[in-house]
Formats: structure tokens, sequence, C-alpha cells
């Protein structure tokens, strides 16, 4: 059974919720089988409709969730809803909630060093039950294969990238079909948000769909990346107009 889709800008987005995605990757968990998760909020969207190269790692990807409500909105404008977002962060929580449930390993690649062990050690005390296998920090080269080596060693149930985009994709596009099992998710900034270094939007924020704007608040530097919303905007608004799906 497959999910139904939803095409912006040429990204299939999967039509589902929170729990819905959650459940299905567990049963991908539980039948020992592999998926690559994206989480894809418009700015990366907008990124493969520019760049080929990118699109066609989206492309390979298992699942495509709606990583920001200007996604959801955007599917409400070609006529074709989306239930909620569903975010890297929201689904990270989730997972380690199933993972401490039932006991299942976890793989952790990506943010500073200290940004990971304290991440980890979040891990630890939140989800005691949660197995922790290995780690490594994000600052490598994409064909340092020791990494990818290791986790095929280890075998965890869960591998979660956070790299940022388009590295974490770039990452397990590369050596995904290399491993036999395991869910393969790029998380972005999630380990900084779980850390506590970086503040995720109050609920409020987050119920008004403004957390992009509370993010924006926090991070100043993060301006230029905004610059995309309107741009996707305009992209989107063309595919309406054309009436591409």
């Amino acid at each position: 059974m497959s999910f139904d889709k939803v095409s912006i800008l040429g990204v299939d987005f999967v039509n589902t919720t929170l729990d819905g995605m959650v459940q299905r990757l567990t049963t991908h968990i539980n039948n020992e089988e592999k998926a690559f998760v994206v989480t894809a909020n418009p700015e990366i969207a907008l990124h493969a409709y520019q760049d080929k190269g990118y699109k066609d790692i989206l492309d390979r990807a298992t699942y495509i969730t709606a990583d920001g409500i200007g996604v959801v909105k955007a599917a409400g404008m070609l006529g074709q809803e989306l239930p909620e977002r569903v975010t890297g962060f929201d689904m990270f929580m989730k997972l380690l909630a199933m993972a401490n449930e039932h006991g299942r390993s976890i793989y952790l690649l990506g943010a500073k060093d200290e940004v990971l062990q304290k991440a980890k050690a979040e891990v630890a005390s939140k989800f005691p039950n949660v197995k922790i296998v290995g780690s490594h920090h994000g600052y490598f080269q994409l064909d340092d294969e020791s990494i990818a080596n290791e986790i095929r060693e280890l075998q965890p149930d869960f591998v979660f990238v956070a790299l940022g985009f388009p590295r974490q994709e770039q990452w397990i596009d590369k050596y995904f079909p290399t491993f036999t099992k395991g869910v393969f998710m790029g998380i972005g900034g999630s380990f900084d948000v779980l850390a506590g270094t970086v503040n995720r939007a109050p609920e409020i924020w987050q119920k008004l769909n403004v957390e992009w704007l509370y993010r924006l608040l926090q991070q100043p530097s993060r301006w230029k990346r905004m610059l995309a919303l309107p741009h996707f905007v305009v992209k989107v608004m063309q595919q309406k107009v054309k009436g591409q799906r």
C-alpha cells in the first residue's frame, strides 16, 4: 500500500499525517526493510526545482514529507490538500518515543561534536530504552566511507542525519543502496534543538503557523534563506496557472 502524493514544483510529497508517517516507518522497521525519508520545506522544494542533481536525489527517496506550513499552503493553492505539516523534528521525537517503547536502536550523524554529545545525553535521559549504538559529528567528507561502513556493521534501526540540506540527502543517497535495513532520515538542525542550543518556537507560534518568523528572530542570519519563500510562492502560482500536477 502506498500513500497518495501531492506534486509541488515536481517534488512528490506524501499525503499523510504525522502519526500516519510514523506508523508507516514503524512497519518498515518491524519488517527489517529500509527507507529514505526527506523532510522538505519550501526551500528544499525550490532547490530541487533549480538543481536537477538534487531533484534526482529526491526522486530516489522513499518518502518526502511536508516540513513546513508553506508546503501545506502551496498544496491548497494547487487544489491538492495536505492534512498537516510532517516535520523532521516532530518525527524525530515520535520515532524516539517508539524506539524507547520497543527498545530499538539508533545512530546519530551530524552537528558539532559538543552539540551531538548534548543531544545524545538528552536521548539517554528522556528515552532510556533507546539503544544509541553509534554517532559521528557532521564534519567529514562525503566520500569518507568509514561512517557508512560502521553503520552497516552496527545495523541500527534508525539513522538520523542532521547535516542540513542538501548535504544530508546527498550522504543518504550516496550510501543508501549499500544498506539492507533501517530508516534513514534527514532532520536538519534537530540535534541543536534537542540539545537546547537552538530554541524551537513556542507552541502558540507553531499553531499560528509563524514558526519561521520565530526562527528568523532567533537567528537573524537566516534572512537570506528566507528570501526563498517568496520565490517559492511565485513558482507555485506559475504551476497553478499552467495546470501542472
